[in-house]
C-alpha cells in the first residue's frame, strides 16, 4: 500500500499538477494540507473520477486537510481534541479500510509559529503538546496509525540547508525540535529517515530568492508511523521532481509504501 502526504498550498492552484501526480505515484492514501478550500467547494468530482474516496475538513482561504484514499473511510474525524475552542482545520483523522485490515491515517498541518514573538509561536507549542497526547493515546490502541502531513518542524541540522540561517525560526527552534523528538520518542517511526541518513533530503523550498534554484531546500513534510506500521516499512520517497512542475506548490509529495500483506509473527 501505498501512502502520500502533500502540501498543495491551494487545491484550486494545484487541481492539475495533483491529478497528473496522482496518476503518476499512484498511490492508495494521500494526506493533502493547505487546501485551502472550503468542504463545500472541493473538487469531489475531479478526484472521485481518479478513483478516490475522500474525507475533507475544510476552511475558506485558509488551512484545511483532506484525506484521498482507494479505501472505504470510516470514523471520520475533524479537529485535533483537546482545544474545543481551536477553530483552525488543521487535522483530520480516518480509518482505510482495506482487504487486508484497517490503517488509521491522520492528515497534519501543523503551526508554522512565525513570528516567534507573537502569539503563533505560543499557539504551535500548544498544538504540538495536545498532537502528543493524541499519539499516545492512539499508541496505545496497538493499531497500524500512519501521521502524516506538513509538520513545520525541521527535525535535525541535515535536515535544512543552512542551520544557522534557520537557528531562531520557529520551525528550528531548539524547543521546537524537543516536541517533535518527545513524539517519536513515543514510538513512531519517521518513515524518510528509517529508510535514508543522507542530508539534502529536502520537502520544501521557499517561492524567494532563488531557494528552490539553489537547492536552498528543508525537511518539514514527515510521515510518522506506529510500530505495527513501521514493521511493514518498505520504501520511502520524496518526490522532488514535481517541485519543478509550472505552478508548482513550496512544498513536495513524500511518500512510503507498507506491506500490508506481511503476515504477523507465528506465536510458538
Amino acid at each position: 500500500m501505498r501512502i502520500a502526504t502533500w502540501n498543495v498550498n491551494s487545491i484550486r492552484q494545484r487541481l492539475d499538477n495533483l491529478r497528473v501526480w496522482l496518476r503518476e505515484r499512484d498511490p492508495d492514501i494521500v494526506c493533502l494540507q493547505e487546501t485551502k478550500i472550503t468542504d463545500e467547494a472541493f473538487p469531489r468530482g475531479e478526484v472521485e473520477s481518479l478513483g478516490y474516496n475522500i474525507a475533507v475538513h475544510g476552511q475558506k482561504t485558509f488551512n484545511g486537510v483532506a484525506i484521498l484514499s482507494k479505501y472505504p473511510l470510516e470514523e471520520v474525524t475533524n479537529g485535533l481534541p483537546g482545544d474545543a475552542s481551536d477553530d483552525h482545520a488543521r487535522f483530520i483523522e480516518a480509518l482505510a479500510v482495506h482487504p487486508g485490515g484497517a490503517l488509521r491515517v491522520a492528515s497534519i498541518y501543523l503551526p508554522n509559529g512565525n513570528p516567534v514573538g507573537s502569539d503563533k509561536y505560543p499557539y504551535k507549542m500548544k498544538w504540538m503538546d495536545r498532537l502528543y497526547e493524541y499519539a499516545s493515546q492512539r499508541l496505545k490502541l496497538e493499531e497500524e496509525l500512519v501521521m502524516a502531513g506538513d509538520y513545520n518542524v525541521i527535525p535535525a541540522p541535515d535536515d535544512v540547508h543552512d542551520p544557522a540561517a534557520w537557528a531562531e525560526d520557529a520551525l528550528f527552534r531548539p524547543p521546537t525540535r524537543e516536541k517533535f523528538r518527545a513524539l517519536t520518542h513515543l514510538g513512531l517511526t519517521d518513515a524518510i529517515r528509517a529508510a535514508a541518513d543522507a542530508p539534502g533530503l529536502y520537502t520544501f523550498w521557499d517561492y524567494q530568492a532563488g531557494a528552490w534554484q539553489k537547492d536552498h531546500g528543508i525537511r518539514i513534510d514527515h510521515l510518522l508511523l506506529s510500530p505495527r506500521a513501521a514493521d511493514r516499512l518498505t520504501t520511502a520517497g520524496i518526490d522532488k521532481h514535481v517541485r519543478a512542475w509550472e505552478k508548482p506548490s513550496d512544498h513536495v509529495p513524500v511518500w512510503i509504501d507498507l506491506d500490508v500483506a506481511k503476515q504477523e509473527p507465528q506465536a510458538t
